[in-house]
């Protein structure tokens, strides 16, 4: 994994949280949720994230120390422009670049290398990176009840009749009948890092919050003619913490990543 970057994203507030911290300082059984992720992706690489910090930059740099990689994102206007500006860490010898979110503290290391194993695979596979230019994780539910309940929070992944990735819906722009898949996008990526560069500066604001969307290059990738790799994971491995009652959910699985 020499030729891989991986980038955390852990710029966000945490407003729903409550409280005045920085929501990836959020202590899950006495430790910062990023503190996991940290440990987790020092499991499969050697080369330490990227991590890209906002609100409250200075104190998650102190929790974490100063031997991290540190990218200041000092507008917080999504997750694409957070990727965009994480890059001008990445190094450029660098082919592929795996993008997590600090909130989800699950994340497991069999995760992260079969990201990298399953994106690679089909690169090197003979096919054109140009028309597989990123892999996606996804994650299937039977339903978004009892501990589930975070994932109804989750963009949904849209498939044609063929089973192919049609695109990826964002809970708050879905239809009703979009809302009712149960298929669902943790939001972790292997890219090649290439094409990422070039087509992350495209990214849109057309939206209702009017932030610039990283799933908007799942769109940019079809038009170009991609047929979109993807990977179930398991579903805990993709829980977020965006609130009290998420915490909690988390807090059961925090032992068997």
């Amino acid at each position: 994994m020499s030729d891989l970057e991986i980038i955390i994203l852990a710029a966000g507030k945490g407003t729903r949280m409550g409280g005045e911290k920085p929501k990836v300082l959020v202590e899950l059984a006495g430790r910062p949720m990023l503190s996991y992720i940290l440990d987790t992706v020092a499991q499969v690489h050697d080369k330490k994230p990227i991590i890209v910090v906002g609100f409250q930059a200075d104190k998650v740099k102190a929790a974490m120390g100063p031997g991290q990689r540190y990218v200041f994102q000092a507008n917080q206007l999504g997750t694409g422009h957070a990727v965009r500006e994480a890059l001008a860490e990445v190094s450029p010898s660098a082919k592929y670049i795996i993008v997590l979110n600090g909130d989800q503290p699950l994340v497991g290391p069999t995760t992260i290398s079969s990201l990298y194993k399953a994106h690679t695979a089909q690169t090197s596979s003979g096919q054109s990176s140009t028309h597989q230019p990123l892999t996606i994780s996804t994650i299937r539910v039977p339903d978004f009840t009892d501990w589930r309940m975070p994932f109804y929070d989750f963009g949904r992944i849209i498939r044609d009749e063929k089973g192919l990735i049609k695109k990826i819906v964002e809970k708050s722009e879905a239809t009703e009948q979009e809302k009712a898949v149960t298929e669902v996008n943790p939001a972790y990526y292997c890219f090649d890092a290439e094409w990422l560069r070039d087509r992350v500066k495209n990214i849109d604001a057309v939206n209702s919050k009017g932030e610039f969307y990283i799933t908007s290059l799942i769109g940019m990738a079809q038009a170009e003619g991609a047929i979109l790799n993807s990977i179930e994971i398991p579903e805990h491995h993709g829980l977020g913490v965006n609130t009290p009652e998420q915490l909690t959910v988390a807090l059961k699985f925090v032992e068997i990543k």
